[in-house]
């Protein structure tokens, strides 16, 4: 019992300490799109990682064992899905509330695993989060635009934490894979400015940085911690991403944010925290 309990407490660690890296790598991330712009980041993100990861784990081991590349094809599309989108709404928008939208995603998962009453509640917070998230905003630090990406990512990012959960078994190998699956979707749509990479030192190593703590770090973490925790733990923890976010995105890149949005942040993120609690006493 105490090596269950101690397995599951490195599994929050992993968890905590993932998104801090990940949160702190966006906002890094933003300061390079003036210079290459969102698609190129995101496509300099994934590939530097998959290099990184190809080195240090040898996927190529997979095919030896037994592996489902159907889920793995489609983790790294979601992977590639997930971030070309998060980017882009970064350029439209706050980093603190693209993120905040995003995390709906895991909501939703967290809501389809609870078939109570009490979900309405937490739907109507996040609704509520929503639907004042452009409050005092607009040609500021909010846009409808922005928010339709980030939209998507919310999509992306639900769907990665089931199919993640499913090629977890082969710990960072199916990480390796996915990575390249994403790269190679983000290719065709990010190699316009790959050029100006190596345009100076500082470009390259804010590069190597956001790869680092954007992806490789976080979802070999991610990977580490689904392997431990239920998916309804993992949604109640993925609930402090948008406070993260949004005090990176202070700190690094002086995006601050009105009461509304605030107050936005907060309905969401219990929102969050509510459905994933509700999930799980329903099966207690």
């Amino acid at each position: 019992m105490v090596r269950l309990d101690s397995r599951q407490g490195m599994a929050f660690l992993a968890v905590s300490l993932s998104l801090i890296s990940v949160q702190v790598g966006a906002a890094v991330a933003k300061t390079l799109f003036p210079v290459l712009g969102a698609e190129t980041v995101a496509l300099v993100r994934l590939g530097l990682s998959a290099i990184l990861l190809f080195i240090v784990f040898r996927p190529w081991q997979l095919f030896y064992r037994q592996t489902n590349w159907c889920d793995l094809l489609i983790y790294g599309m979601l992977v590639s899905g997930m971030n070309l989108l998060i980017y882009k709404a970064f350029s439209y928008m706050s980093v603190g509330i693209a993120i905040s939208i995003e995390v709906l995603g895991p909501l939703a998962v967290a809501m389809l695993m609870s078939k109570r009453r009490q979900d309405l509640l937490w739907v109507g917070c996040a609704l509520i989060g929503i639907v004042i998230l452009p409050f005092g905003g607009i040609n500021q630090n909010f846009s409808y635009l922005g928010m339709c990406f980030a939209l998507g990512a919310a999509v992306c990012w639900g769907l990665y934490i089931i199919y993640g959960r499913r090629v977890a078994s082969s710990g960072g190998s199916s990480v390796a894979v996915g990575m390249l699956v994403a790269t190679l979707f983000a290719l065709p749509v990010g190699v316009q400015h790959l050029d100006l990479v190596m345009s100076s030192y500082k470009v390259f190593f804010t590069c190597v940085f956001v790869s680092l703590f954007s992806s490789m770090i976080p979802f070999l973490l991610d990977i580490m911690a689904m392997r431990q925790l239920a998916a309804h733990v993992f949604g109640i923890l993925l609930s402090a991403s948008p406070a993260i976010s949004a005090l990176a995105a202070w700190y690094i890149l002086g995006e601050a944010l009105n009461i509304y949005q605030v107050l936005a942040i907060m309905m969401i993120m219990v929102a969050c925290i509510g459905c994933s609690y509700t999930s799980y006493k329903e099966k207690h």
